[in-house]
């Protein structure tokens, strides 16, 4: 669980998406988070103290004056085992406290009186209007100068029927900044381009050739890069998959439009993963019409003609990023992977046995460079992630 053993302060302030926040509790909690709820006055307007303390399982706190605390400080008490506060959502009035230092309520006076190593995170959720008021973004700029993390906002429809910027992030965007928050960030600064999933090259306007890739890996690697502080953009071929909050998403269907989205955005990038399963060939004479049976039983005659190698032409640019391929095997895993980045001209290649590992959830790697292969050991595809961006990281470095 990706926040196990962490105790979270989730405060939640006047508005009406505190709902989402009593859905994000519980995810908090199936984390593996202790979740310790604050809620201002105005809060409680929106959602009761019984609902988050049924979601938590904890005490829900709301006054500073609280006698349930022995030494009448919970401001105090509540923040110095915590390992991160969280509020959502923060409206525009507790954004103004924050960015001011004012503490007139138990939540404000908990943050200011945290201790310098427990991060503060901000959700805001406003109407549009509140959001692009000259003083709210004068305070949200001072914010992000205080080391407080901001969370969105998103754009959108709003609870007050207009649309606009200032909706507060889903649940699920909000769980994935905050555990990025606690992930090392290793790739800080640098710029991340990223293929993944399969490409789909036409027979005819119904009919194509394609693989089994599923992308989960190159999406957990796209997710695992944002974590690790990248600027991540994903180039991605035909999937069902969610892109990870906070990552740049280009689609495109066959291989000849992979390489262009790769060529159109590489310049600037300091790392480049090719990950997707692209075709090695596309039909040359793919009809404008669907096919038909013939009569007589026979099959259309198909002609076949090299698709681009992507990798490799990133890997010969003038001023190339760090590039680490993907191959997906059927046998003999060690021999092809060695020979494949030797072949790409590439520092680090990232080998697998594609069939049995297609569309799992789980994997094992194996990595080649110039001293040979080593392996990352079996997990699921988002922990491996993490394992590869840092042993990327690290070969960059050095």
């Amino acid at each position: 669980m990706d926040l196990a053993g962490k105790k979270i302060v989730l405060g939640l302030t006047g508005g009406v998406a505190c709902y989402k926040a009593a859905m994000l509790a519980r995810e908090l909690g199936r984390a593996g988070a202790t979740v310790q709820v604050v809620m201002t006055q105005a809060a409680t307007q929106f959602i009761t103290t019984v609902t988050m303390q049924a979601l938590t399982g904890n005490t829900v706190y709301t006054d500073q004056w609280d006698a349930r605390i022995a030494n009448n400080m919970p401001h105090i008490d509540l923040t110095r085992d915590a390992d991160a506060i969280v509020i959502v959502p923060c409206s525009t009035d507790f954004m103004s406290k924050l960015a001011h230092g004012a503490c007139d309520d138990l939540l404000s006076t908990l943050c200011i009186a945290r201790p310098a190593r427990v991060p503060l995170m901000v959700a805001p959720a406003m109407n549009v209007e509140m959001w692009q008021n000259p003083a709210t973004q004068r305070n949200a700029r001072q914010l992000r100068q205080d080391g407080i993390l901001l969370l969105g906002p998103d754009a959108g429809a709003q609870a007050c029927g207009e649309m606009g910027e200032g909706r507060m992030l889903e649940p699920a965007q909000l769980m994935e900044d905050i555990i990025a928050a606690f992930q090392p960030k290793l790739l800080a600064g640098r710029r991340v381009l990223l293929t993944a999933g399969p490409t789909f090259e036409p027979i005819d306007p119904v009919r194509g050739i394609t693989n089994l890739s599923s992308g989960k890996m190159g999406y957990a690697l796209a997710r695992a890069a944002r974590e690790a502080g990248a600027d991540v953009m994903l180039v991605s071929g035909p999937t069902a998959l969610e892109v990870p909050h906070g990552v740049q998403r280009i689609d495109v269907q066959t291989a000849q439009q992979m390489h262009d989205a790769v060529m159109a955005n590489v310049a600037g990038q300091d790392l480049f993963v090719a990950v997707a399963a692209v075709a090695d060939w596309r039909v040359a004479n793919a009809s404008t019409q669907k096919l038909k049976k013939n009569a007589d039983g026979g099959a259309p005659q198909l002609q076949f003609t090299q698709n681009p190698d992507i990798l490799a032409e990133v890997a010969a640019l003038p001023r190339c990023p760090y590039c680490v391929g993907f191959a997906a095997e059927s046998e003999n895993l060690a021999q092809y992977g060695a020979a494949k980045r030797a072949k790409k001209n590439i520092p680090l290649l990232v080998g697998n046995l594609g069939p049995q590992t297609f569309g799992r959830d789980d994997n094992t790697l194996m990595l080649f460079d110039e001293q040979g292969h080593t392996s990352l050991p079996h997990a699921d595809k988002l922990t491996l992630a993490r394992q590869l961006v840092r042993e990327i990281a690290r070969r960059m470095a050095a």
